[in-house]
């Protein structure tokens, strides 16, 4: 059965041709989440969808038809986003990769959506990264069912301690060290407690919780995907190299 859509909050995730003309544009929204549409003409010098439909920018959309690839129906470009350049439009497409590679399609997370708005307003606004990619992360790991312990051990079911050191299991949280074979292969080894209880806390000041932050969430990101390959991280490599 045919359904129409409309006026529906949604950012532009990734487009590719389809036909000399148009395009299938894979979207996230508030309320369905990942949607593919196919933009019928999109491609034409004249169209008036060619300068709308903008990765990163706040859109209005309606759509409609009952098959896995929607048709569009319209697009309105709600402005109020700076435009992402640099280091911050590579992190950007980090971030839709991400959304494109582990959320199912047509699964709303209003909580993530908004997360995701968030964390592109801020790197718009010049924000430290660290912060805004590990919030971002989280939530993601948390509305796909694999929320993180991070203040407790999990084995004693103590409090985290600041200065004793832990190795994370993963799919299960925090466990002190207490030996050099006490973690699986995969497991995440040498944390110390307090970047542990500062990302608990989301607080990024501490140098030391930005490095071991990021060891520990890229680690569980790659678990989470099964494997397969982050061609943004990539890009972002080379580029650093270059």
């Amino acid at each position: 059965m045919s359904k129409r859509v409309d006026g529906q909050s949604a950012y532009v995730l990734h487009l590719h041709p389809y036909s000399e003309t148009s395009l299938v544009v894979d979207v996230f929204t508030r309320e369905h989440g990942r949607v593919p549409l196919l933009a019928r003409g999109a491609r034409r010098p004249r169209s008036a969808l060619r300068g709308t439909l903008m990765s990163f920018q706040p859109l209005e959309l309606g759509w409609f038809g009952g098959g896995e690839v929607k048709t569009l129906a319209r697009a309105e470009w709600l402005g109020g986003m700076p435009l992402l350049g640099g280091r911050c439009l590579l992190l950007g497409y980090y971030l839709n990769e991400l959304l494109l590679k582990m959320l199912p399609r047509e699964d709303a997370h209003g909580v993530l959506f908004d997360a995701y708005a968030a964390a592109l307003r801020a790197l718009a606004a010049g924000a430290a990264d660290a912060p805004e990619l590990r919030r971002f992360e989280k939530t993601l790991l948390k509305e796909l069912g694999y929320g993180l312990t991070l203040d407790v051990d999990v084995e004693s079911g103590r409090p985290v301690e600041p200065d004793r050191e832990y190795a994370f299991l993963i799919e299960r949280g925090p466990v002190a060290r207490v030996g050099a074979g006490d973690t699986a292969p995969g497991d995440v080894t040498g944390l110390r407690g307090k970047p542990l209880l500062d990302m608990a806390a989301d607080d990024y000041a501490d140098p030391r919780t930005r490095v071991e932050s990021r060891q520990l969430m890229r680690q569980l990101i790659a678990h989470y995907m099964g494997g397969k390959p982050l061609q943004s991280r990539r890009v972002f490599i080379e580029l650093q190299e270059l």
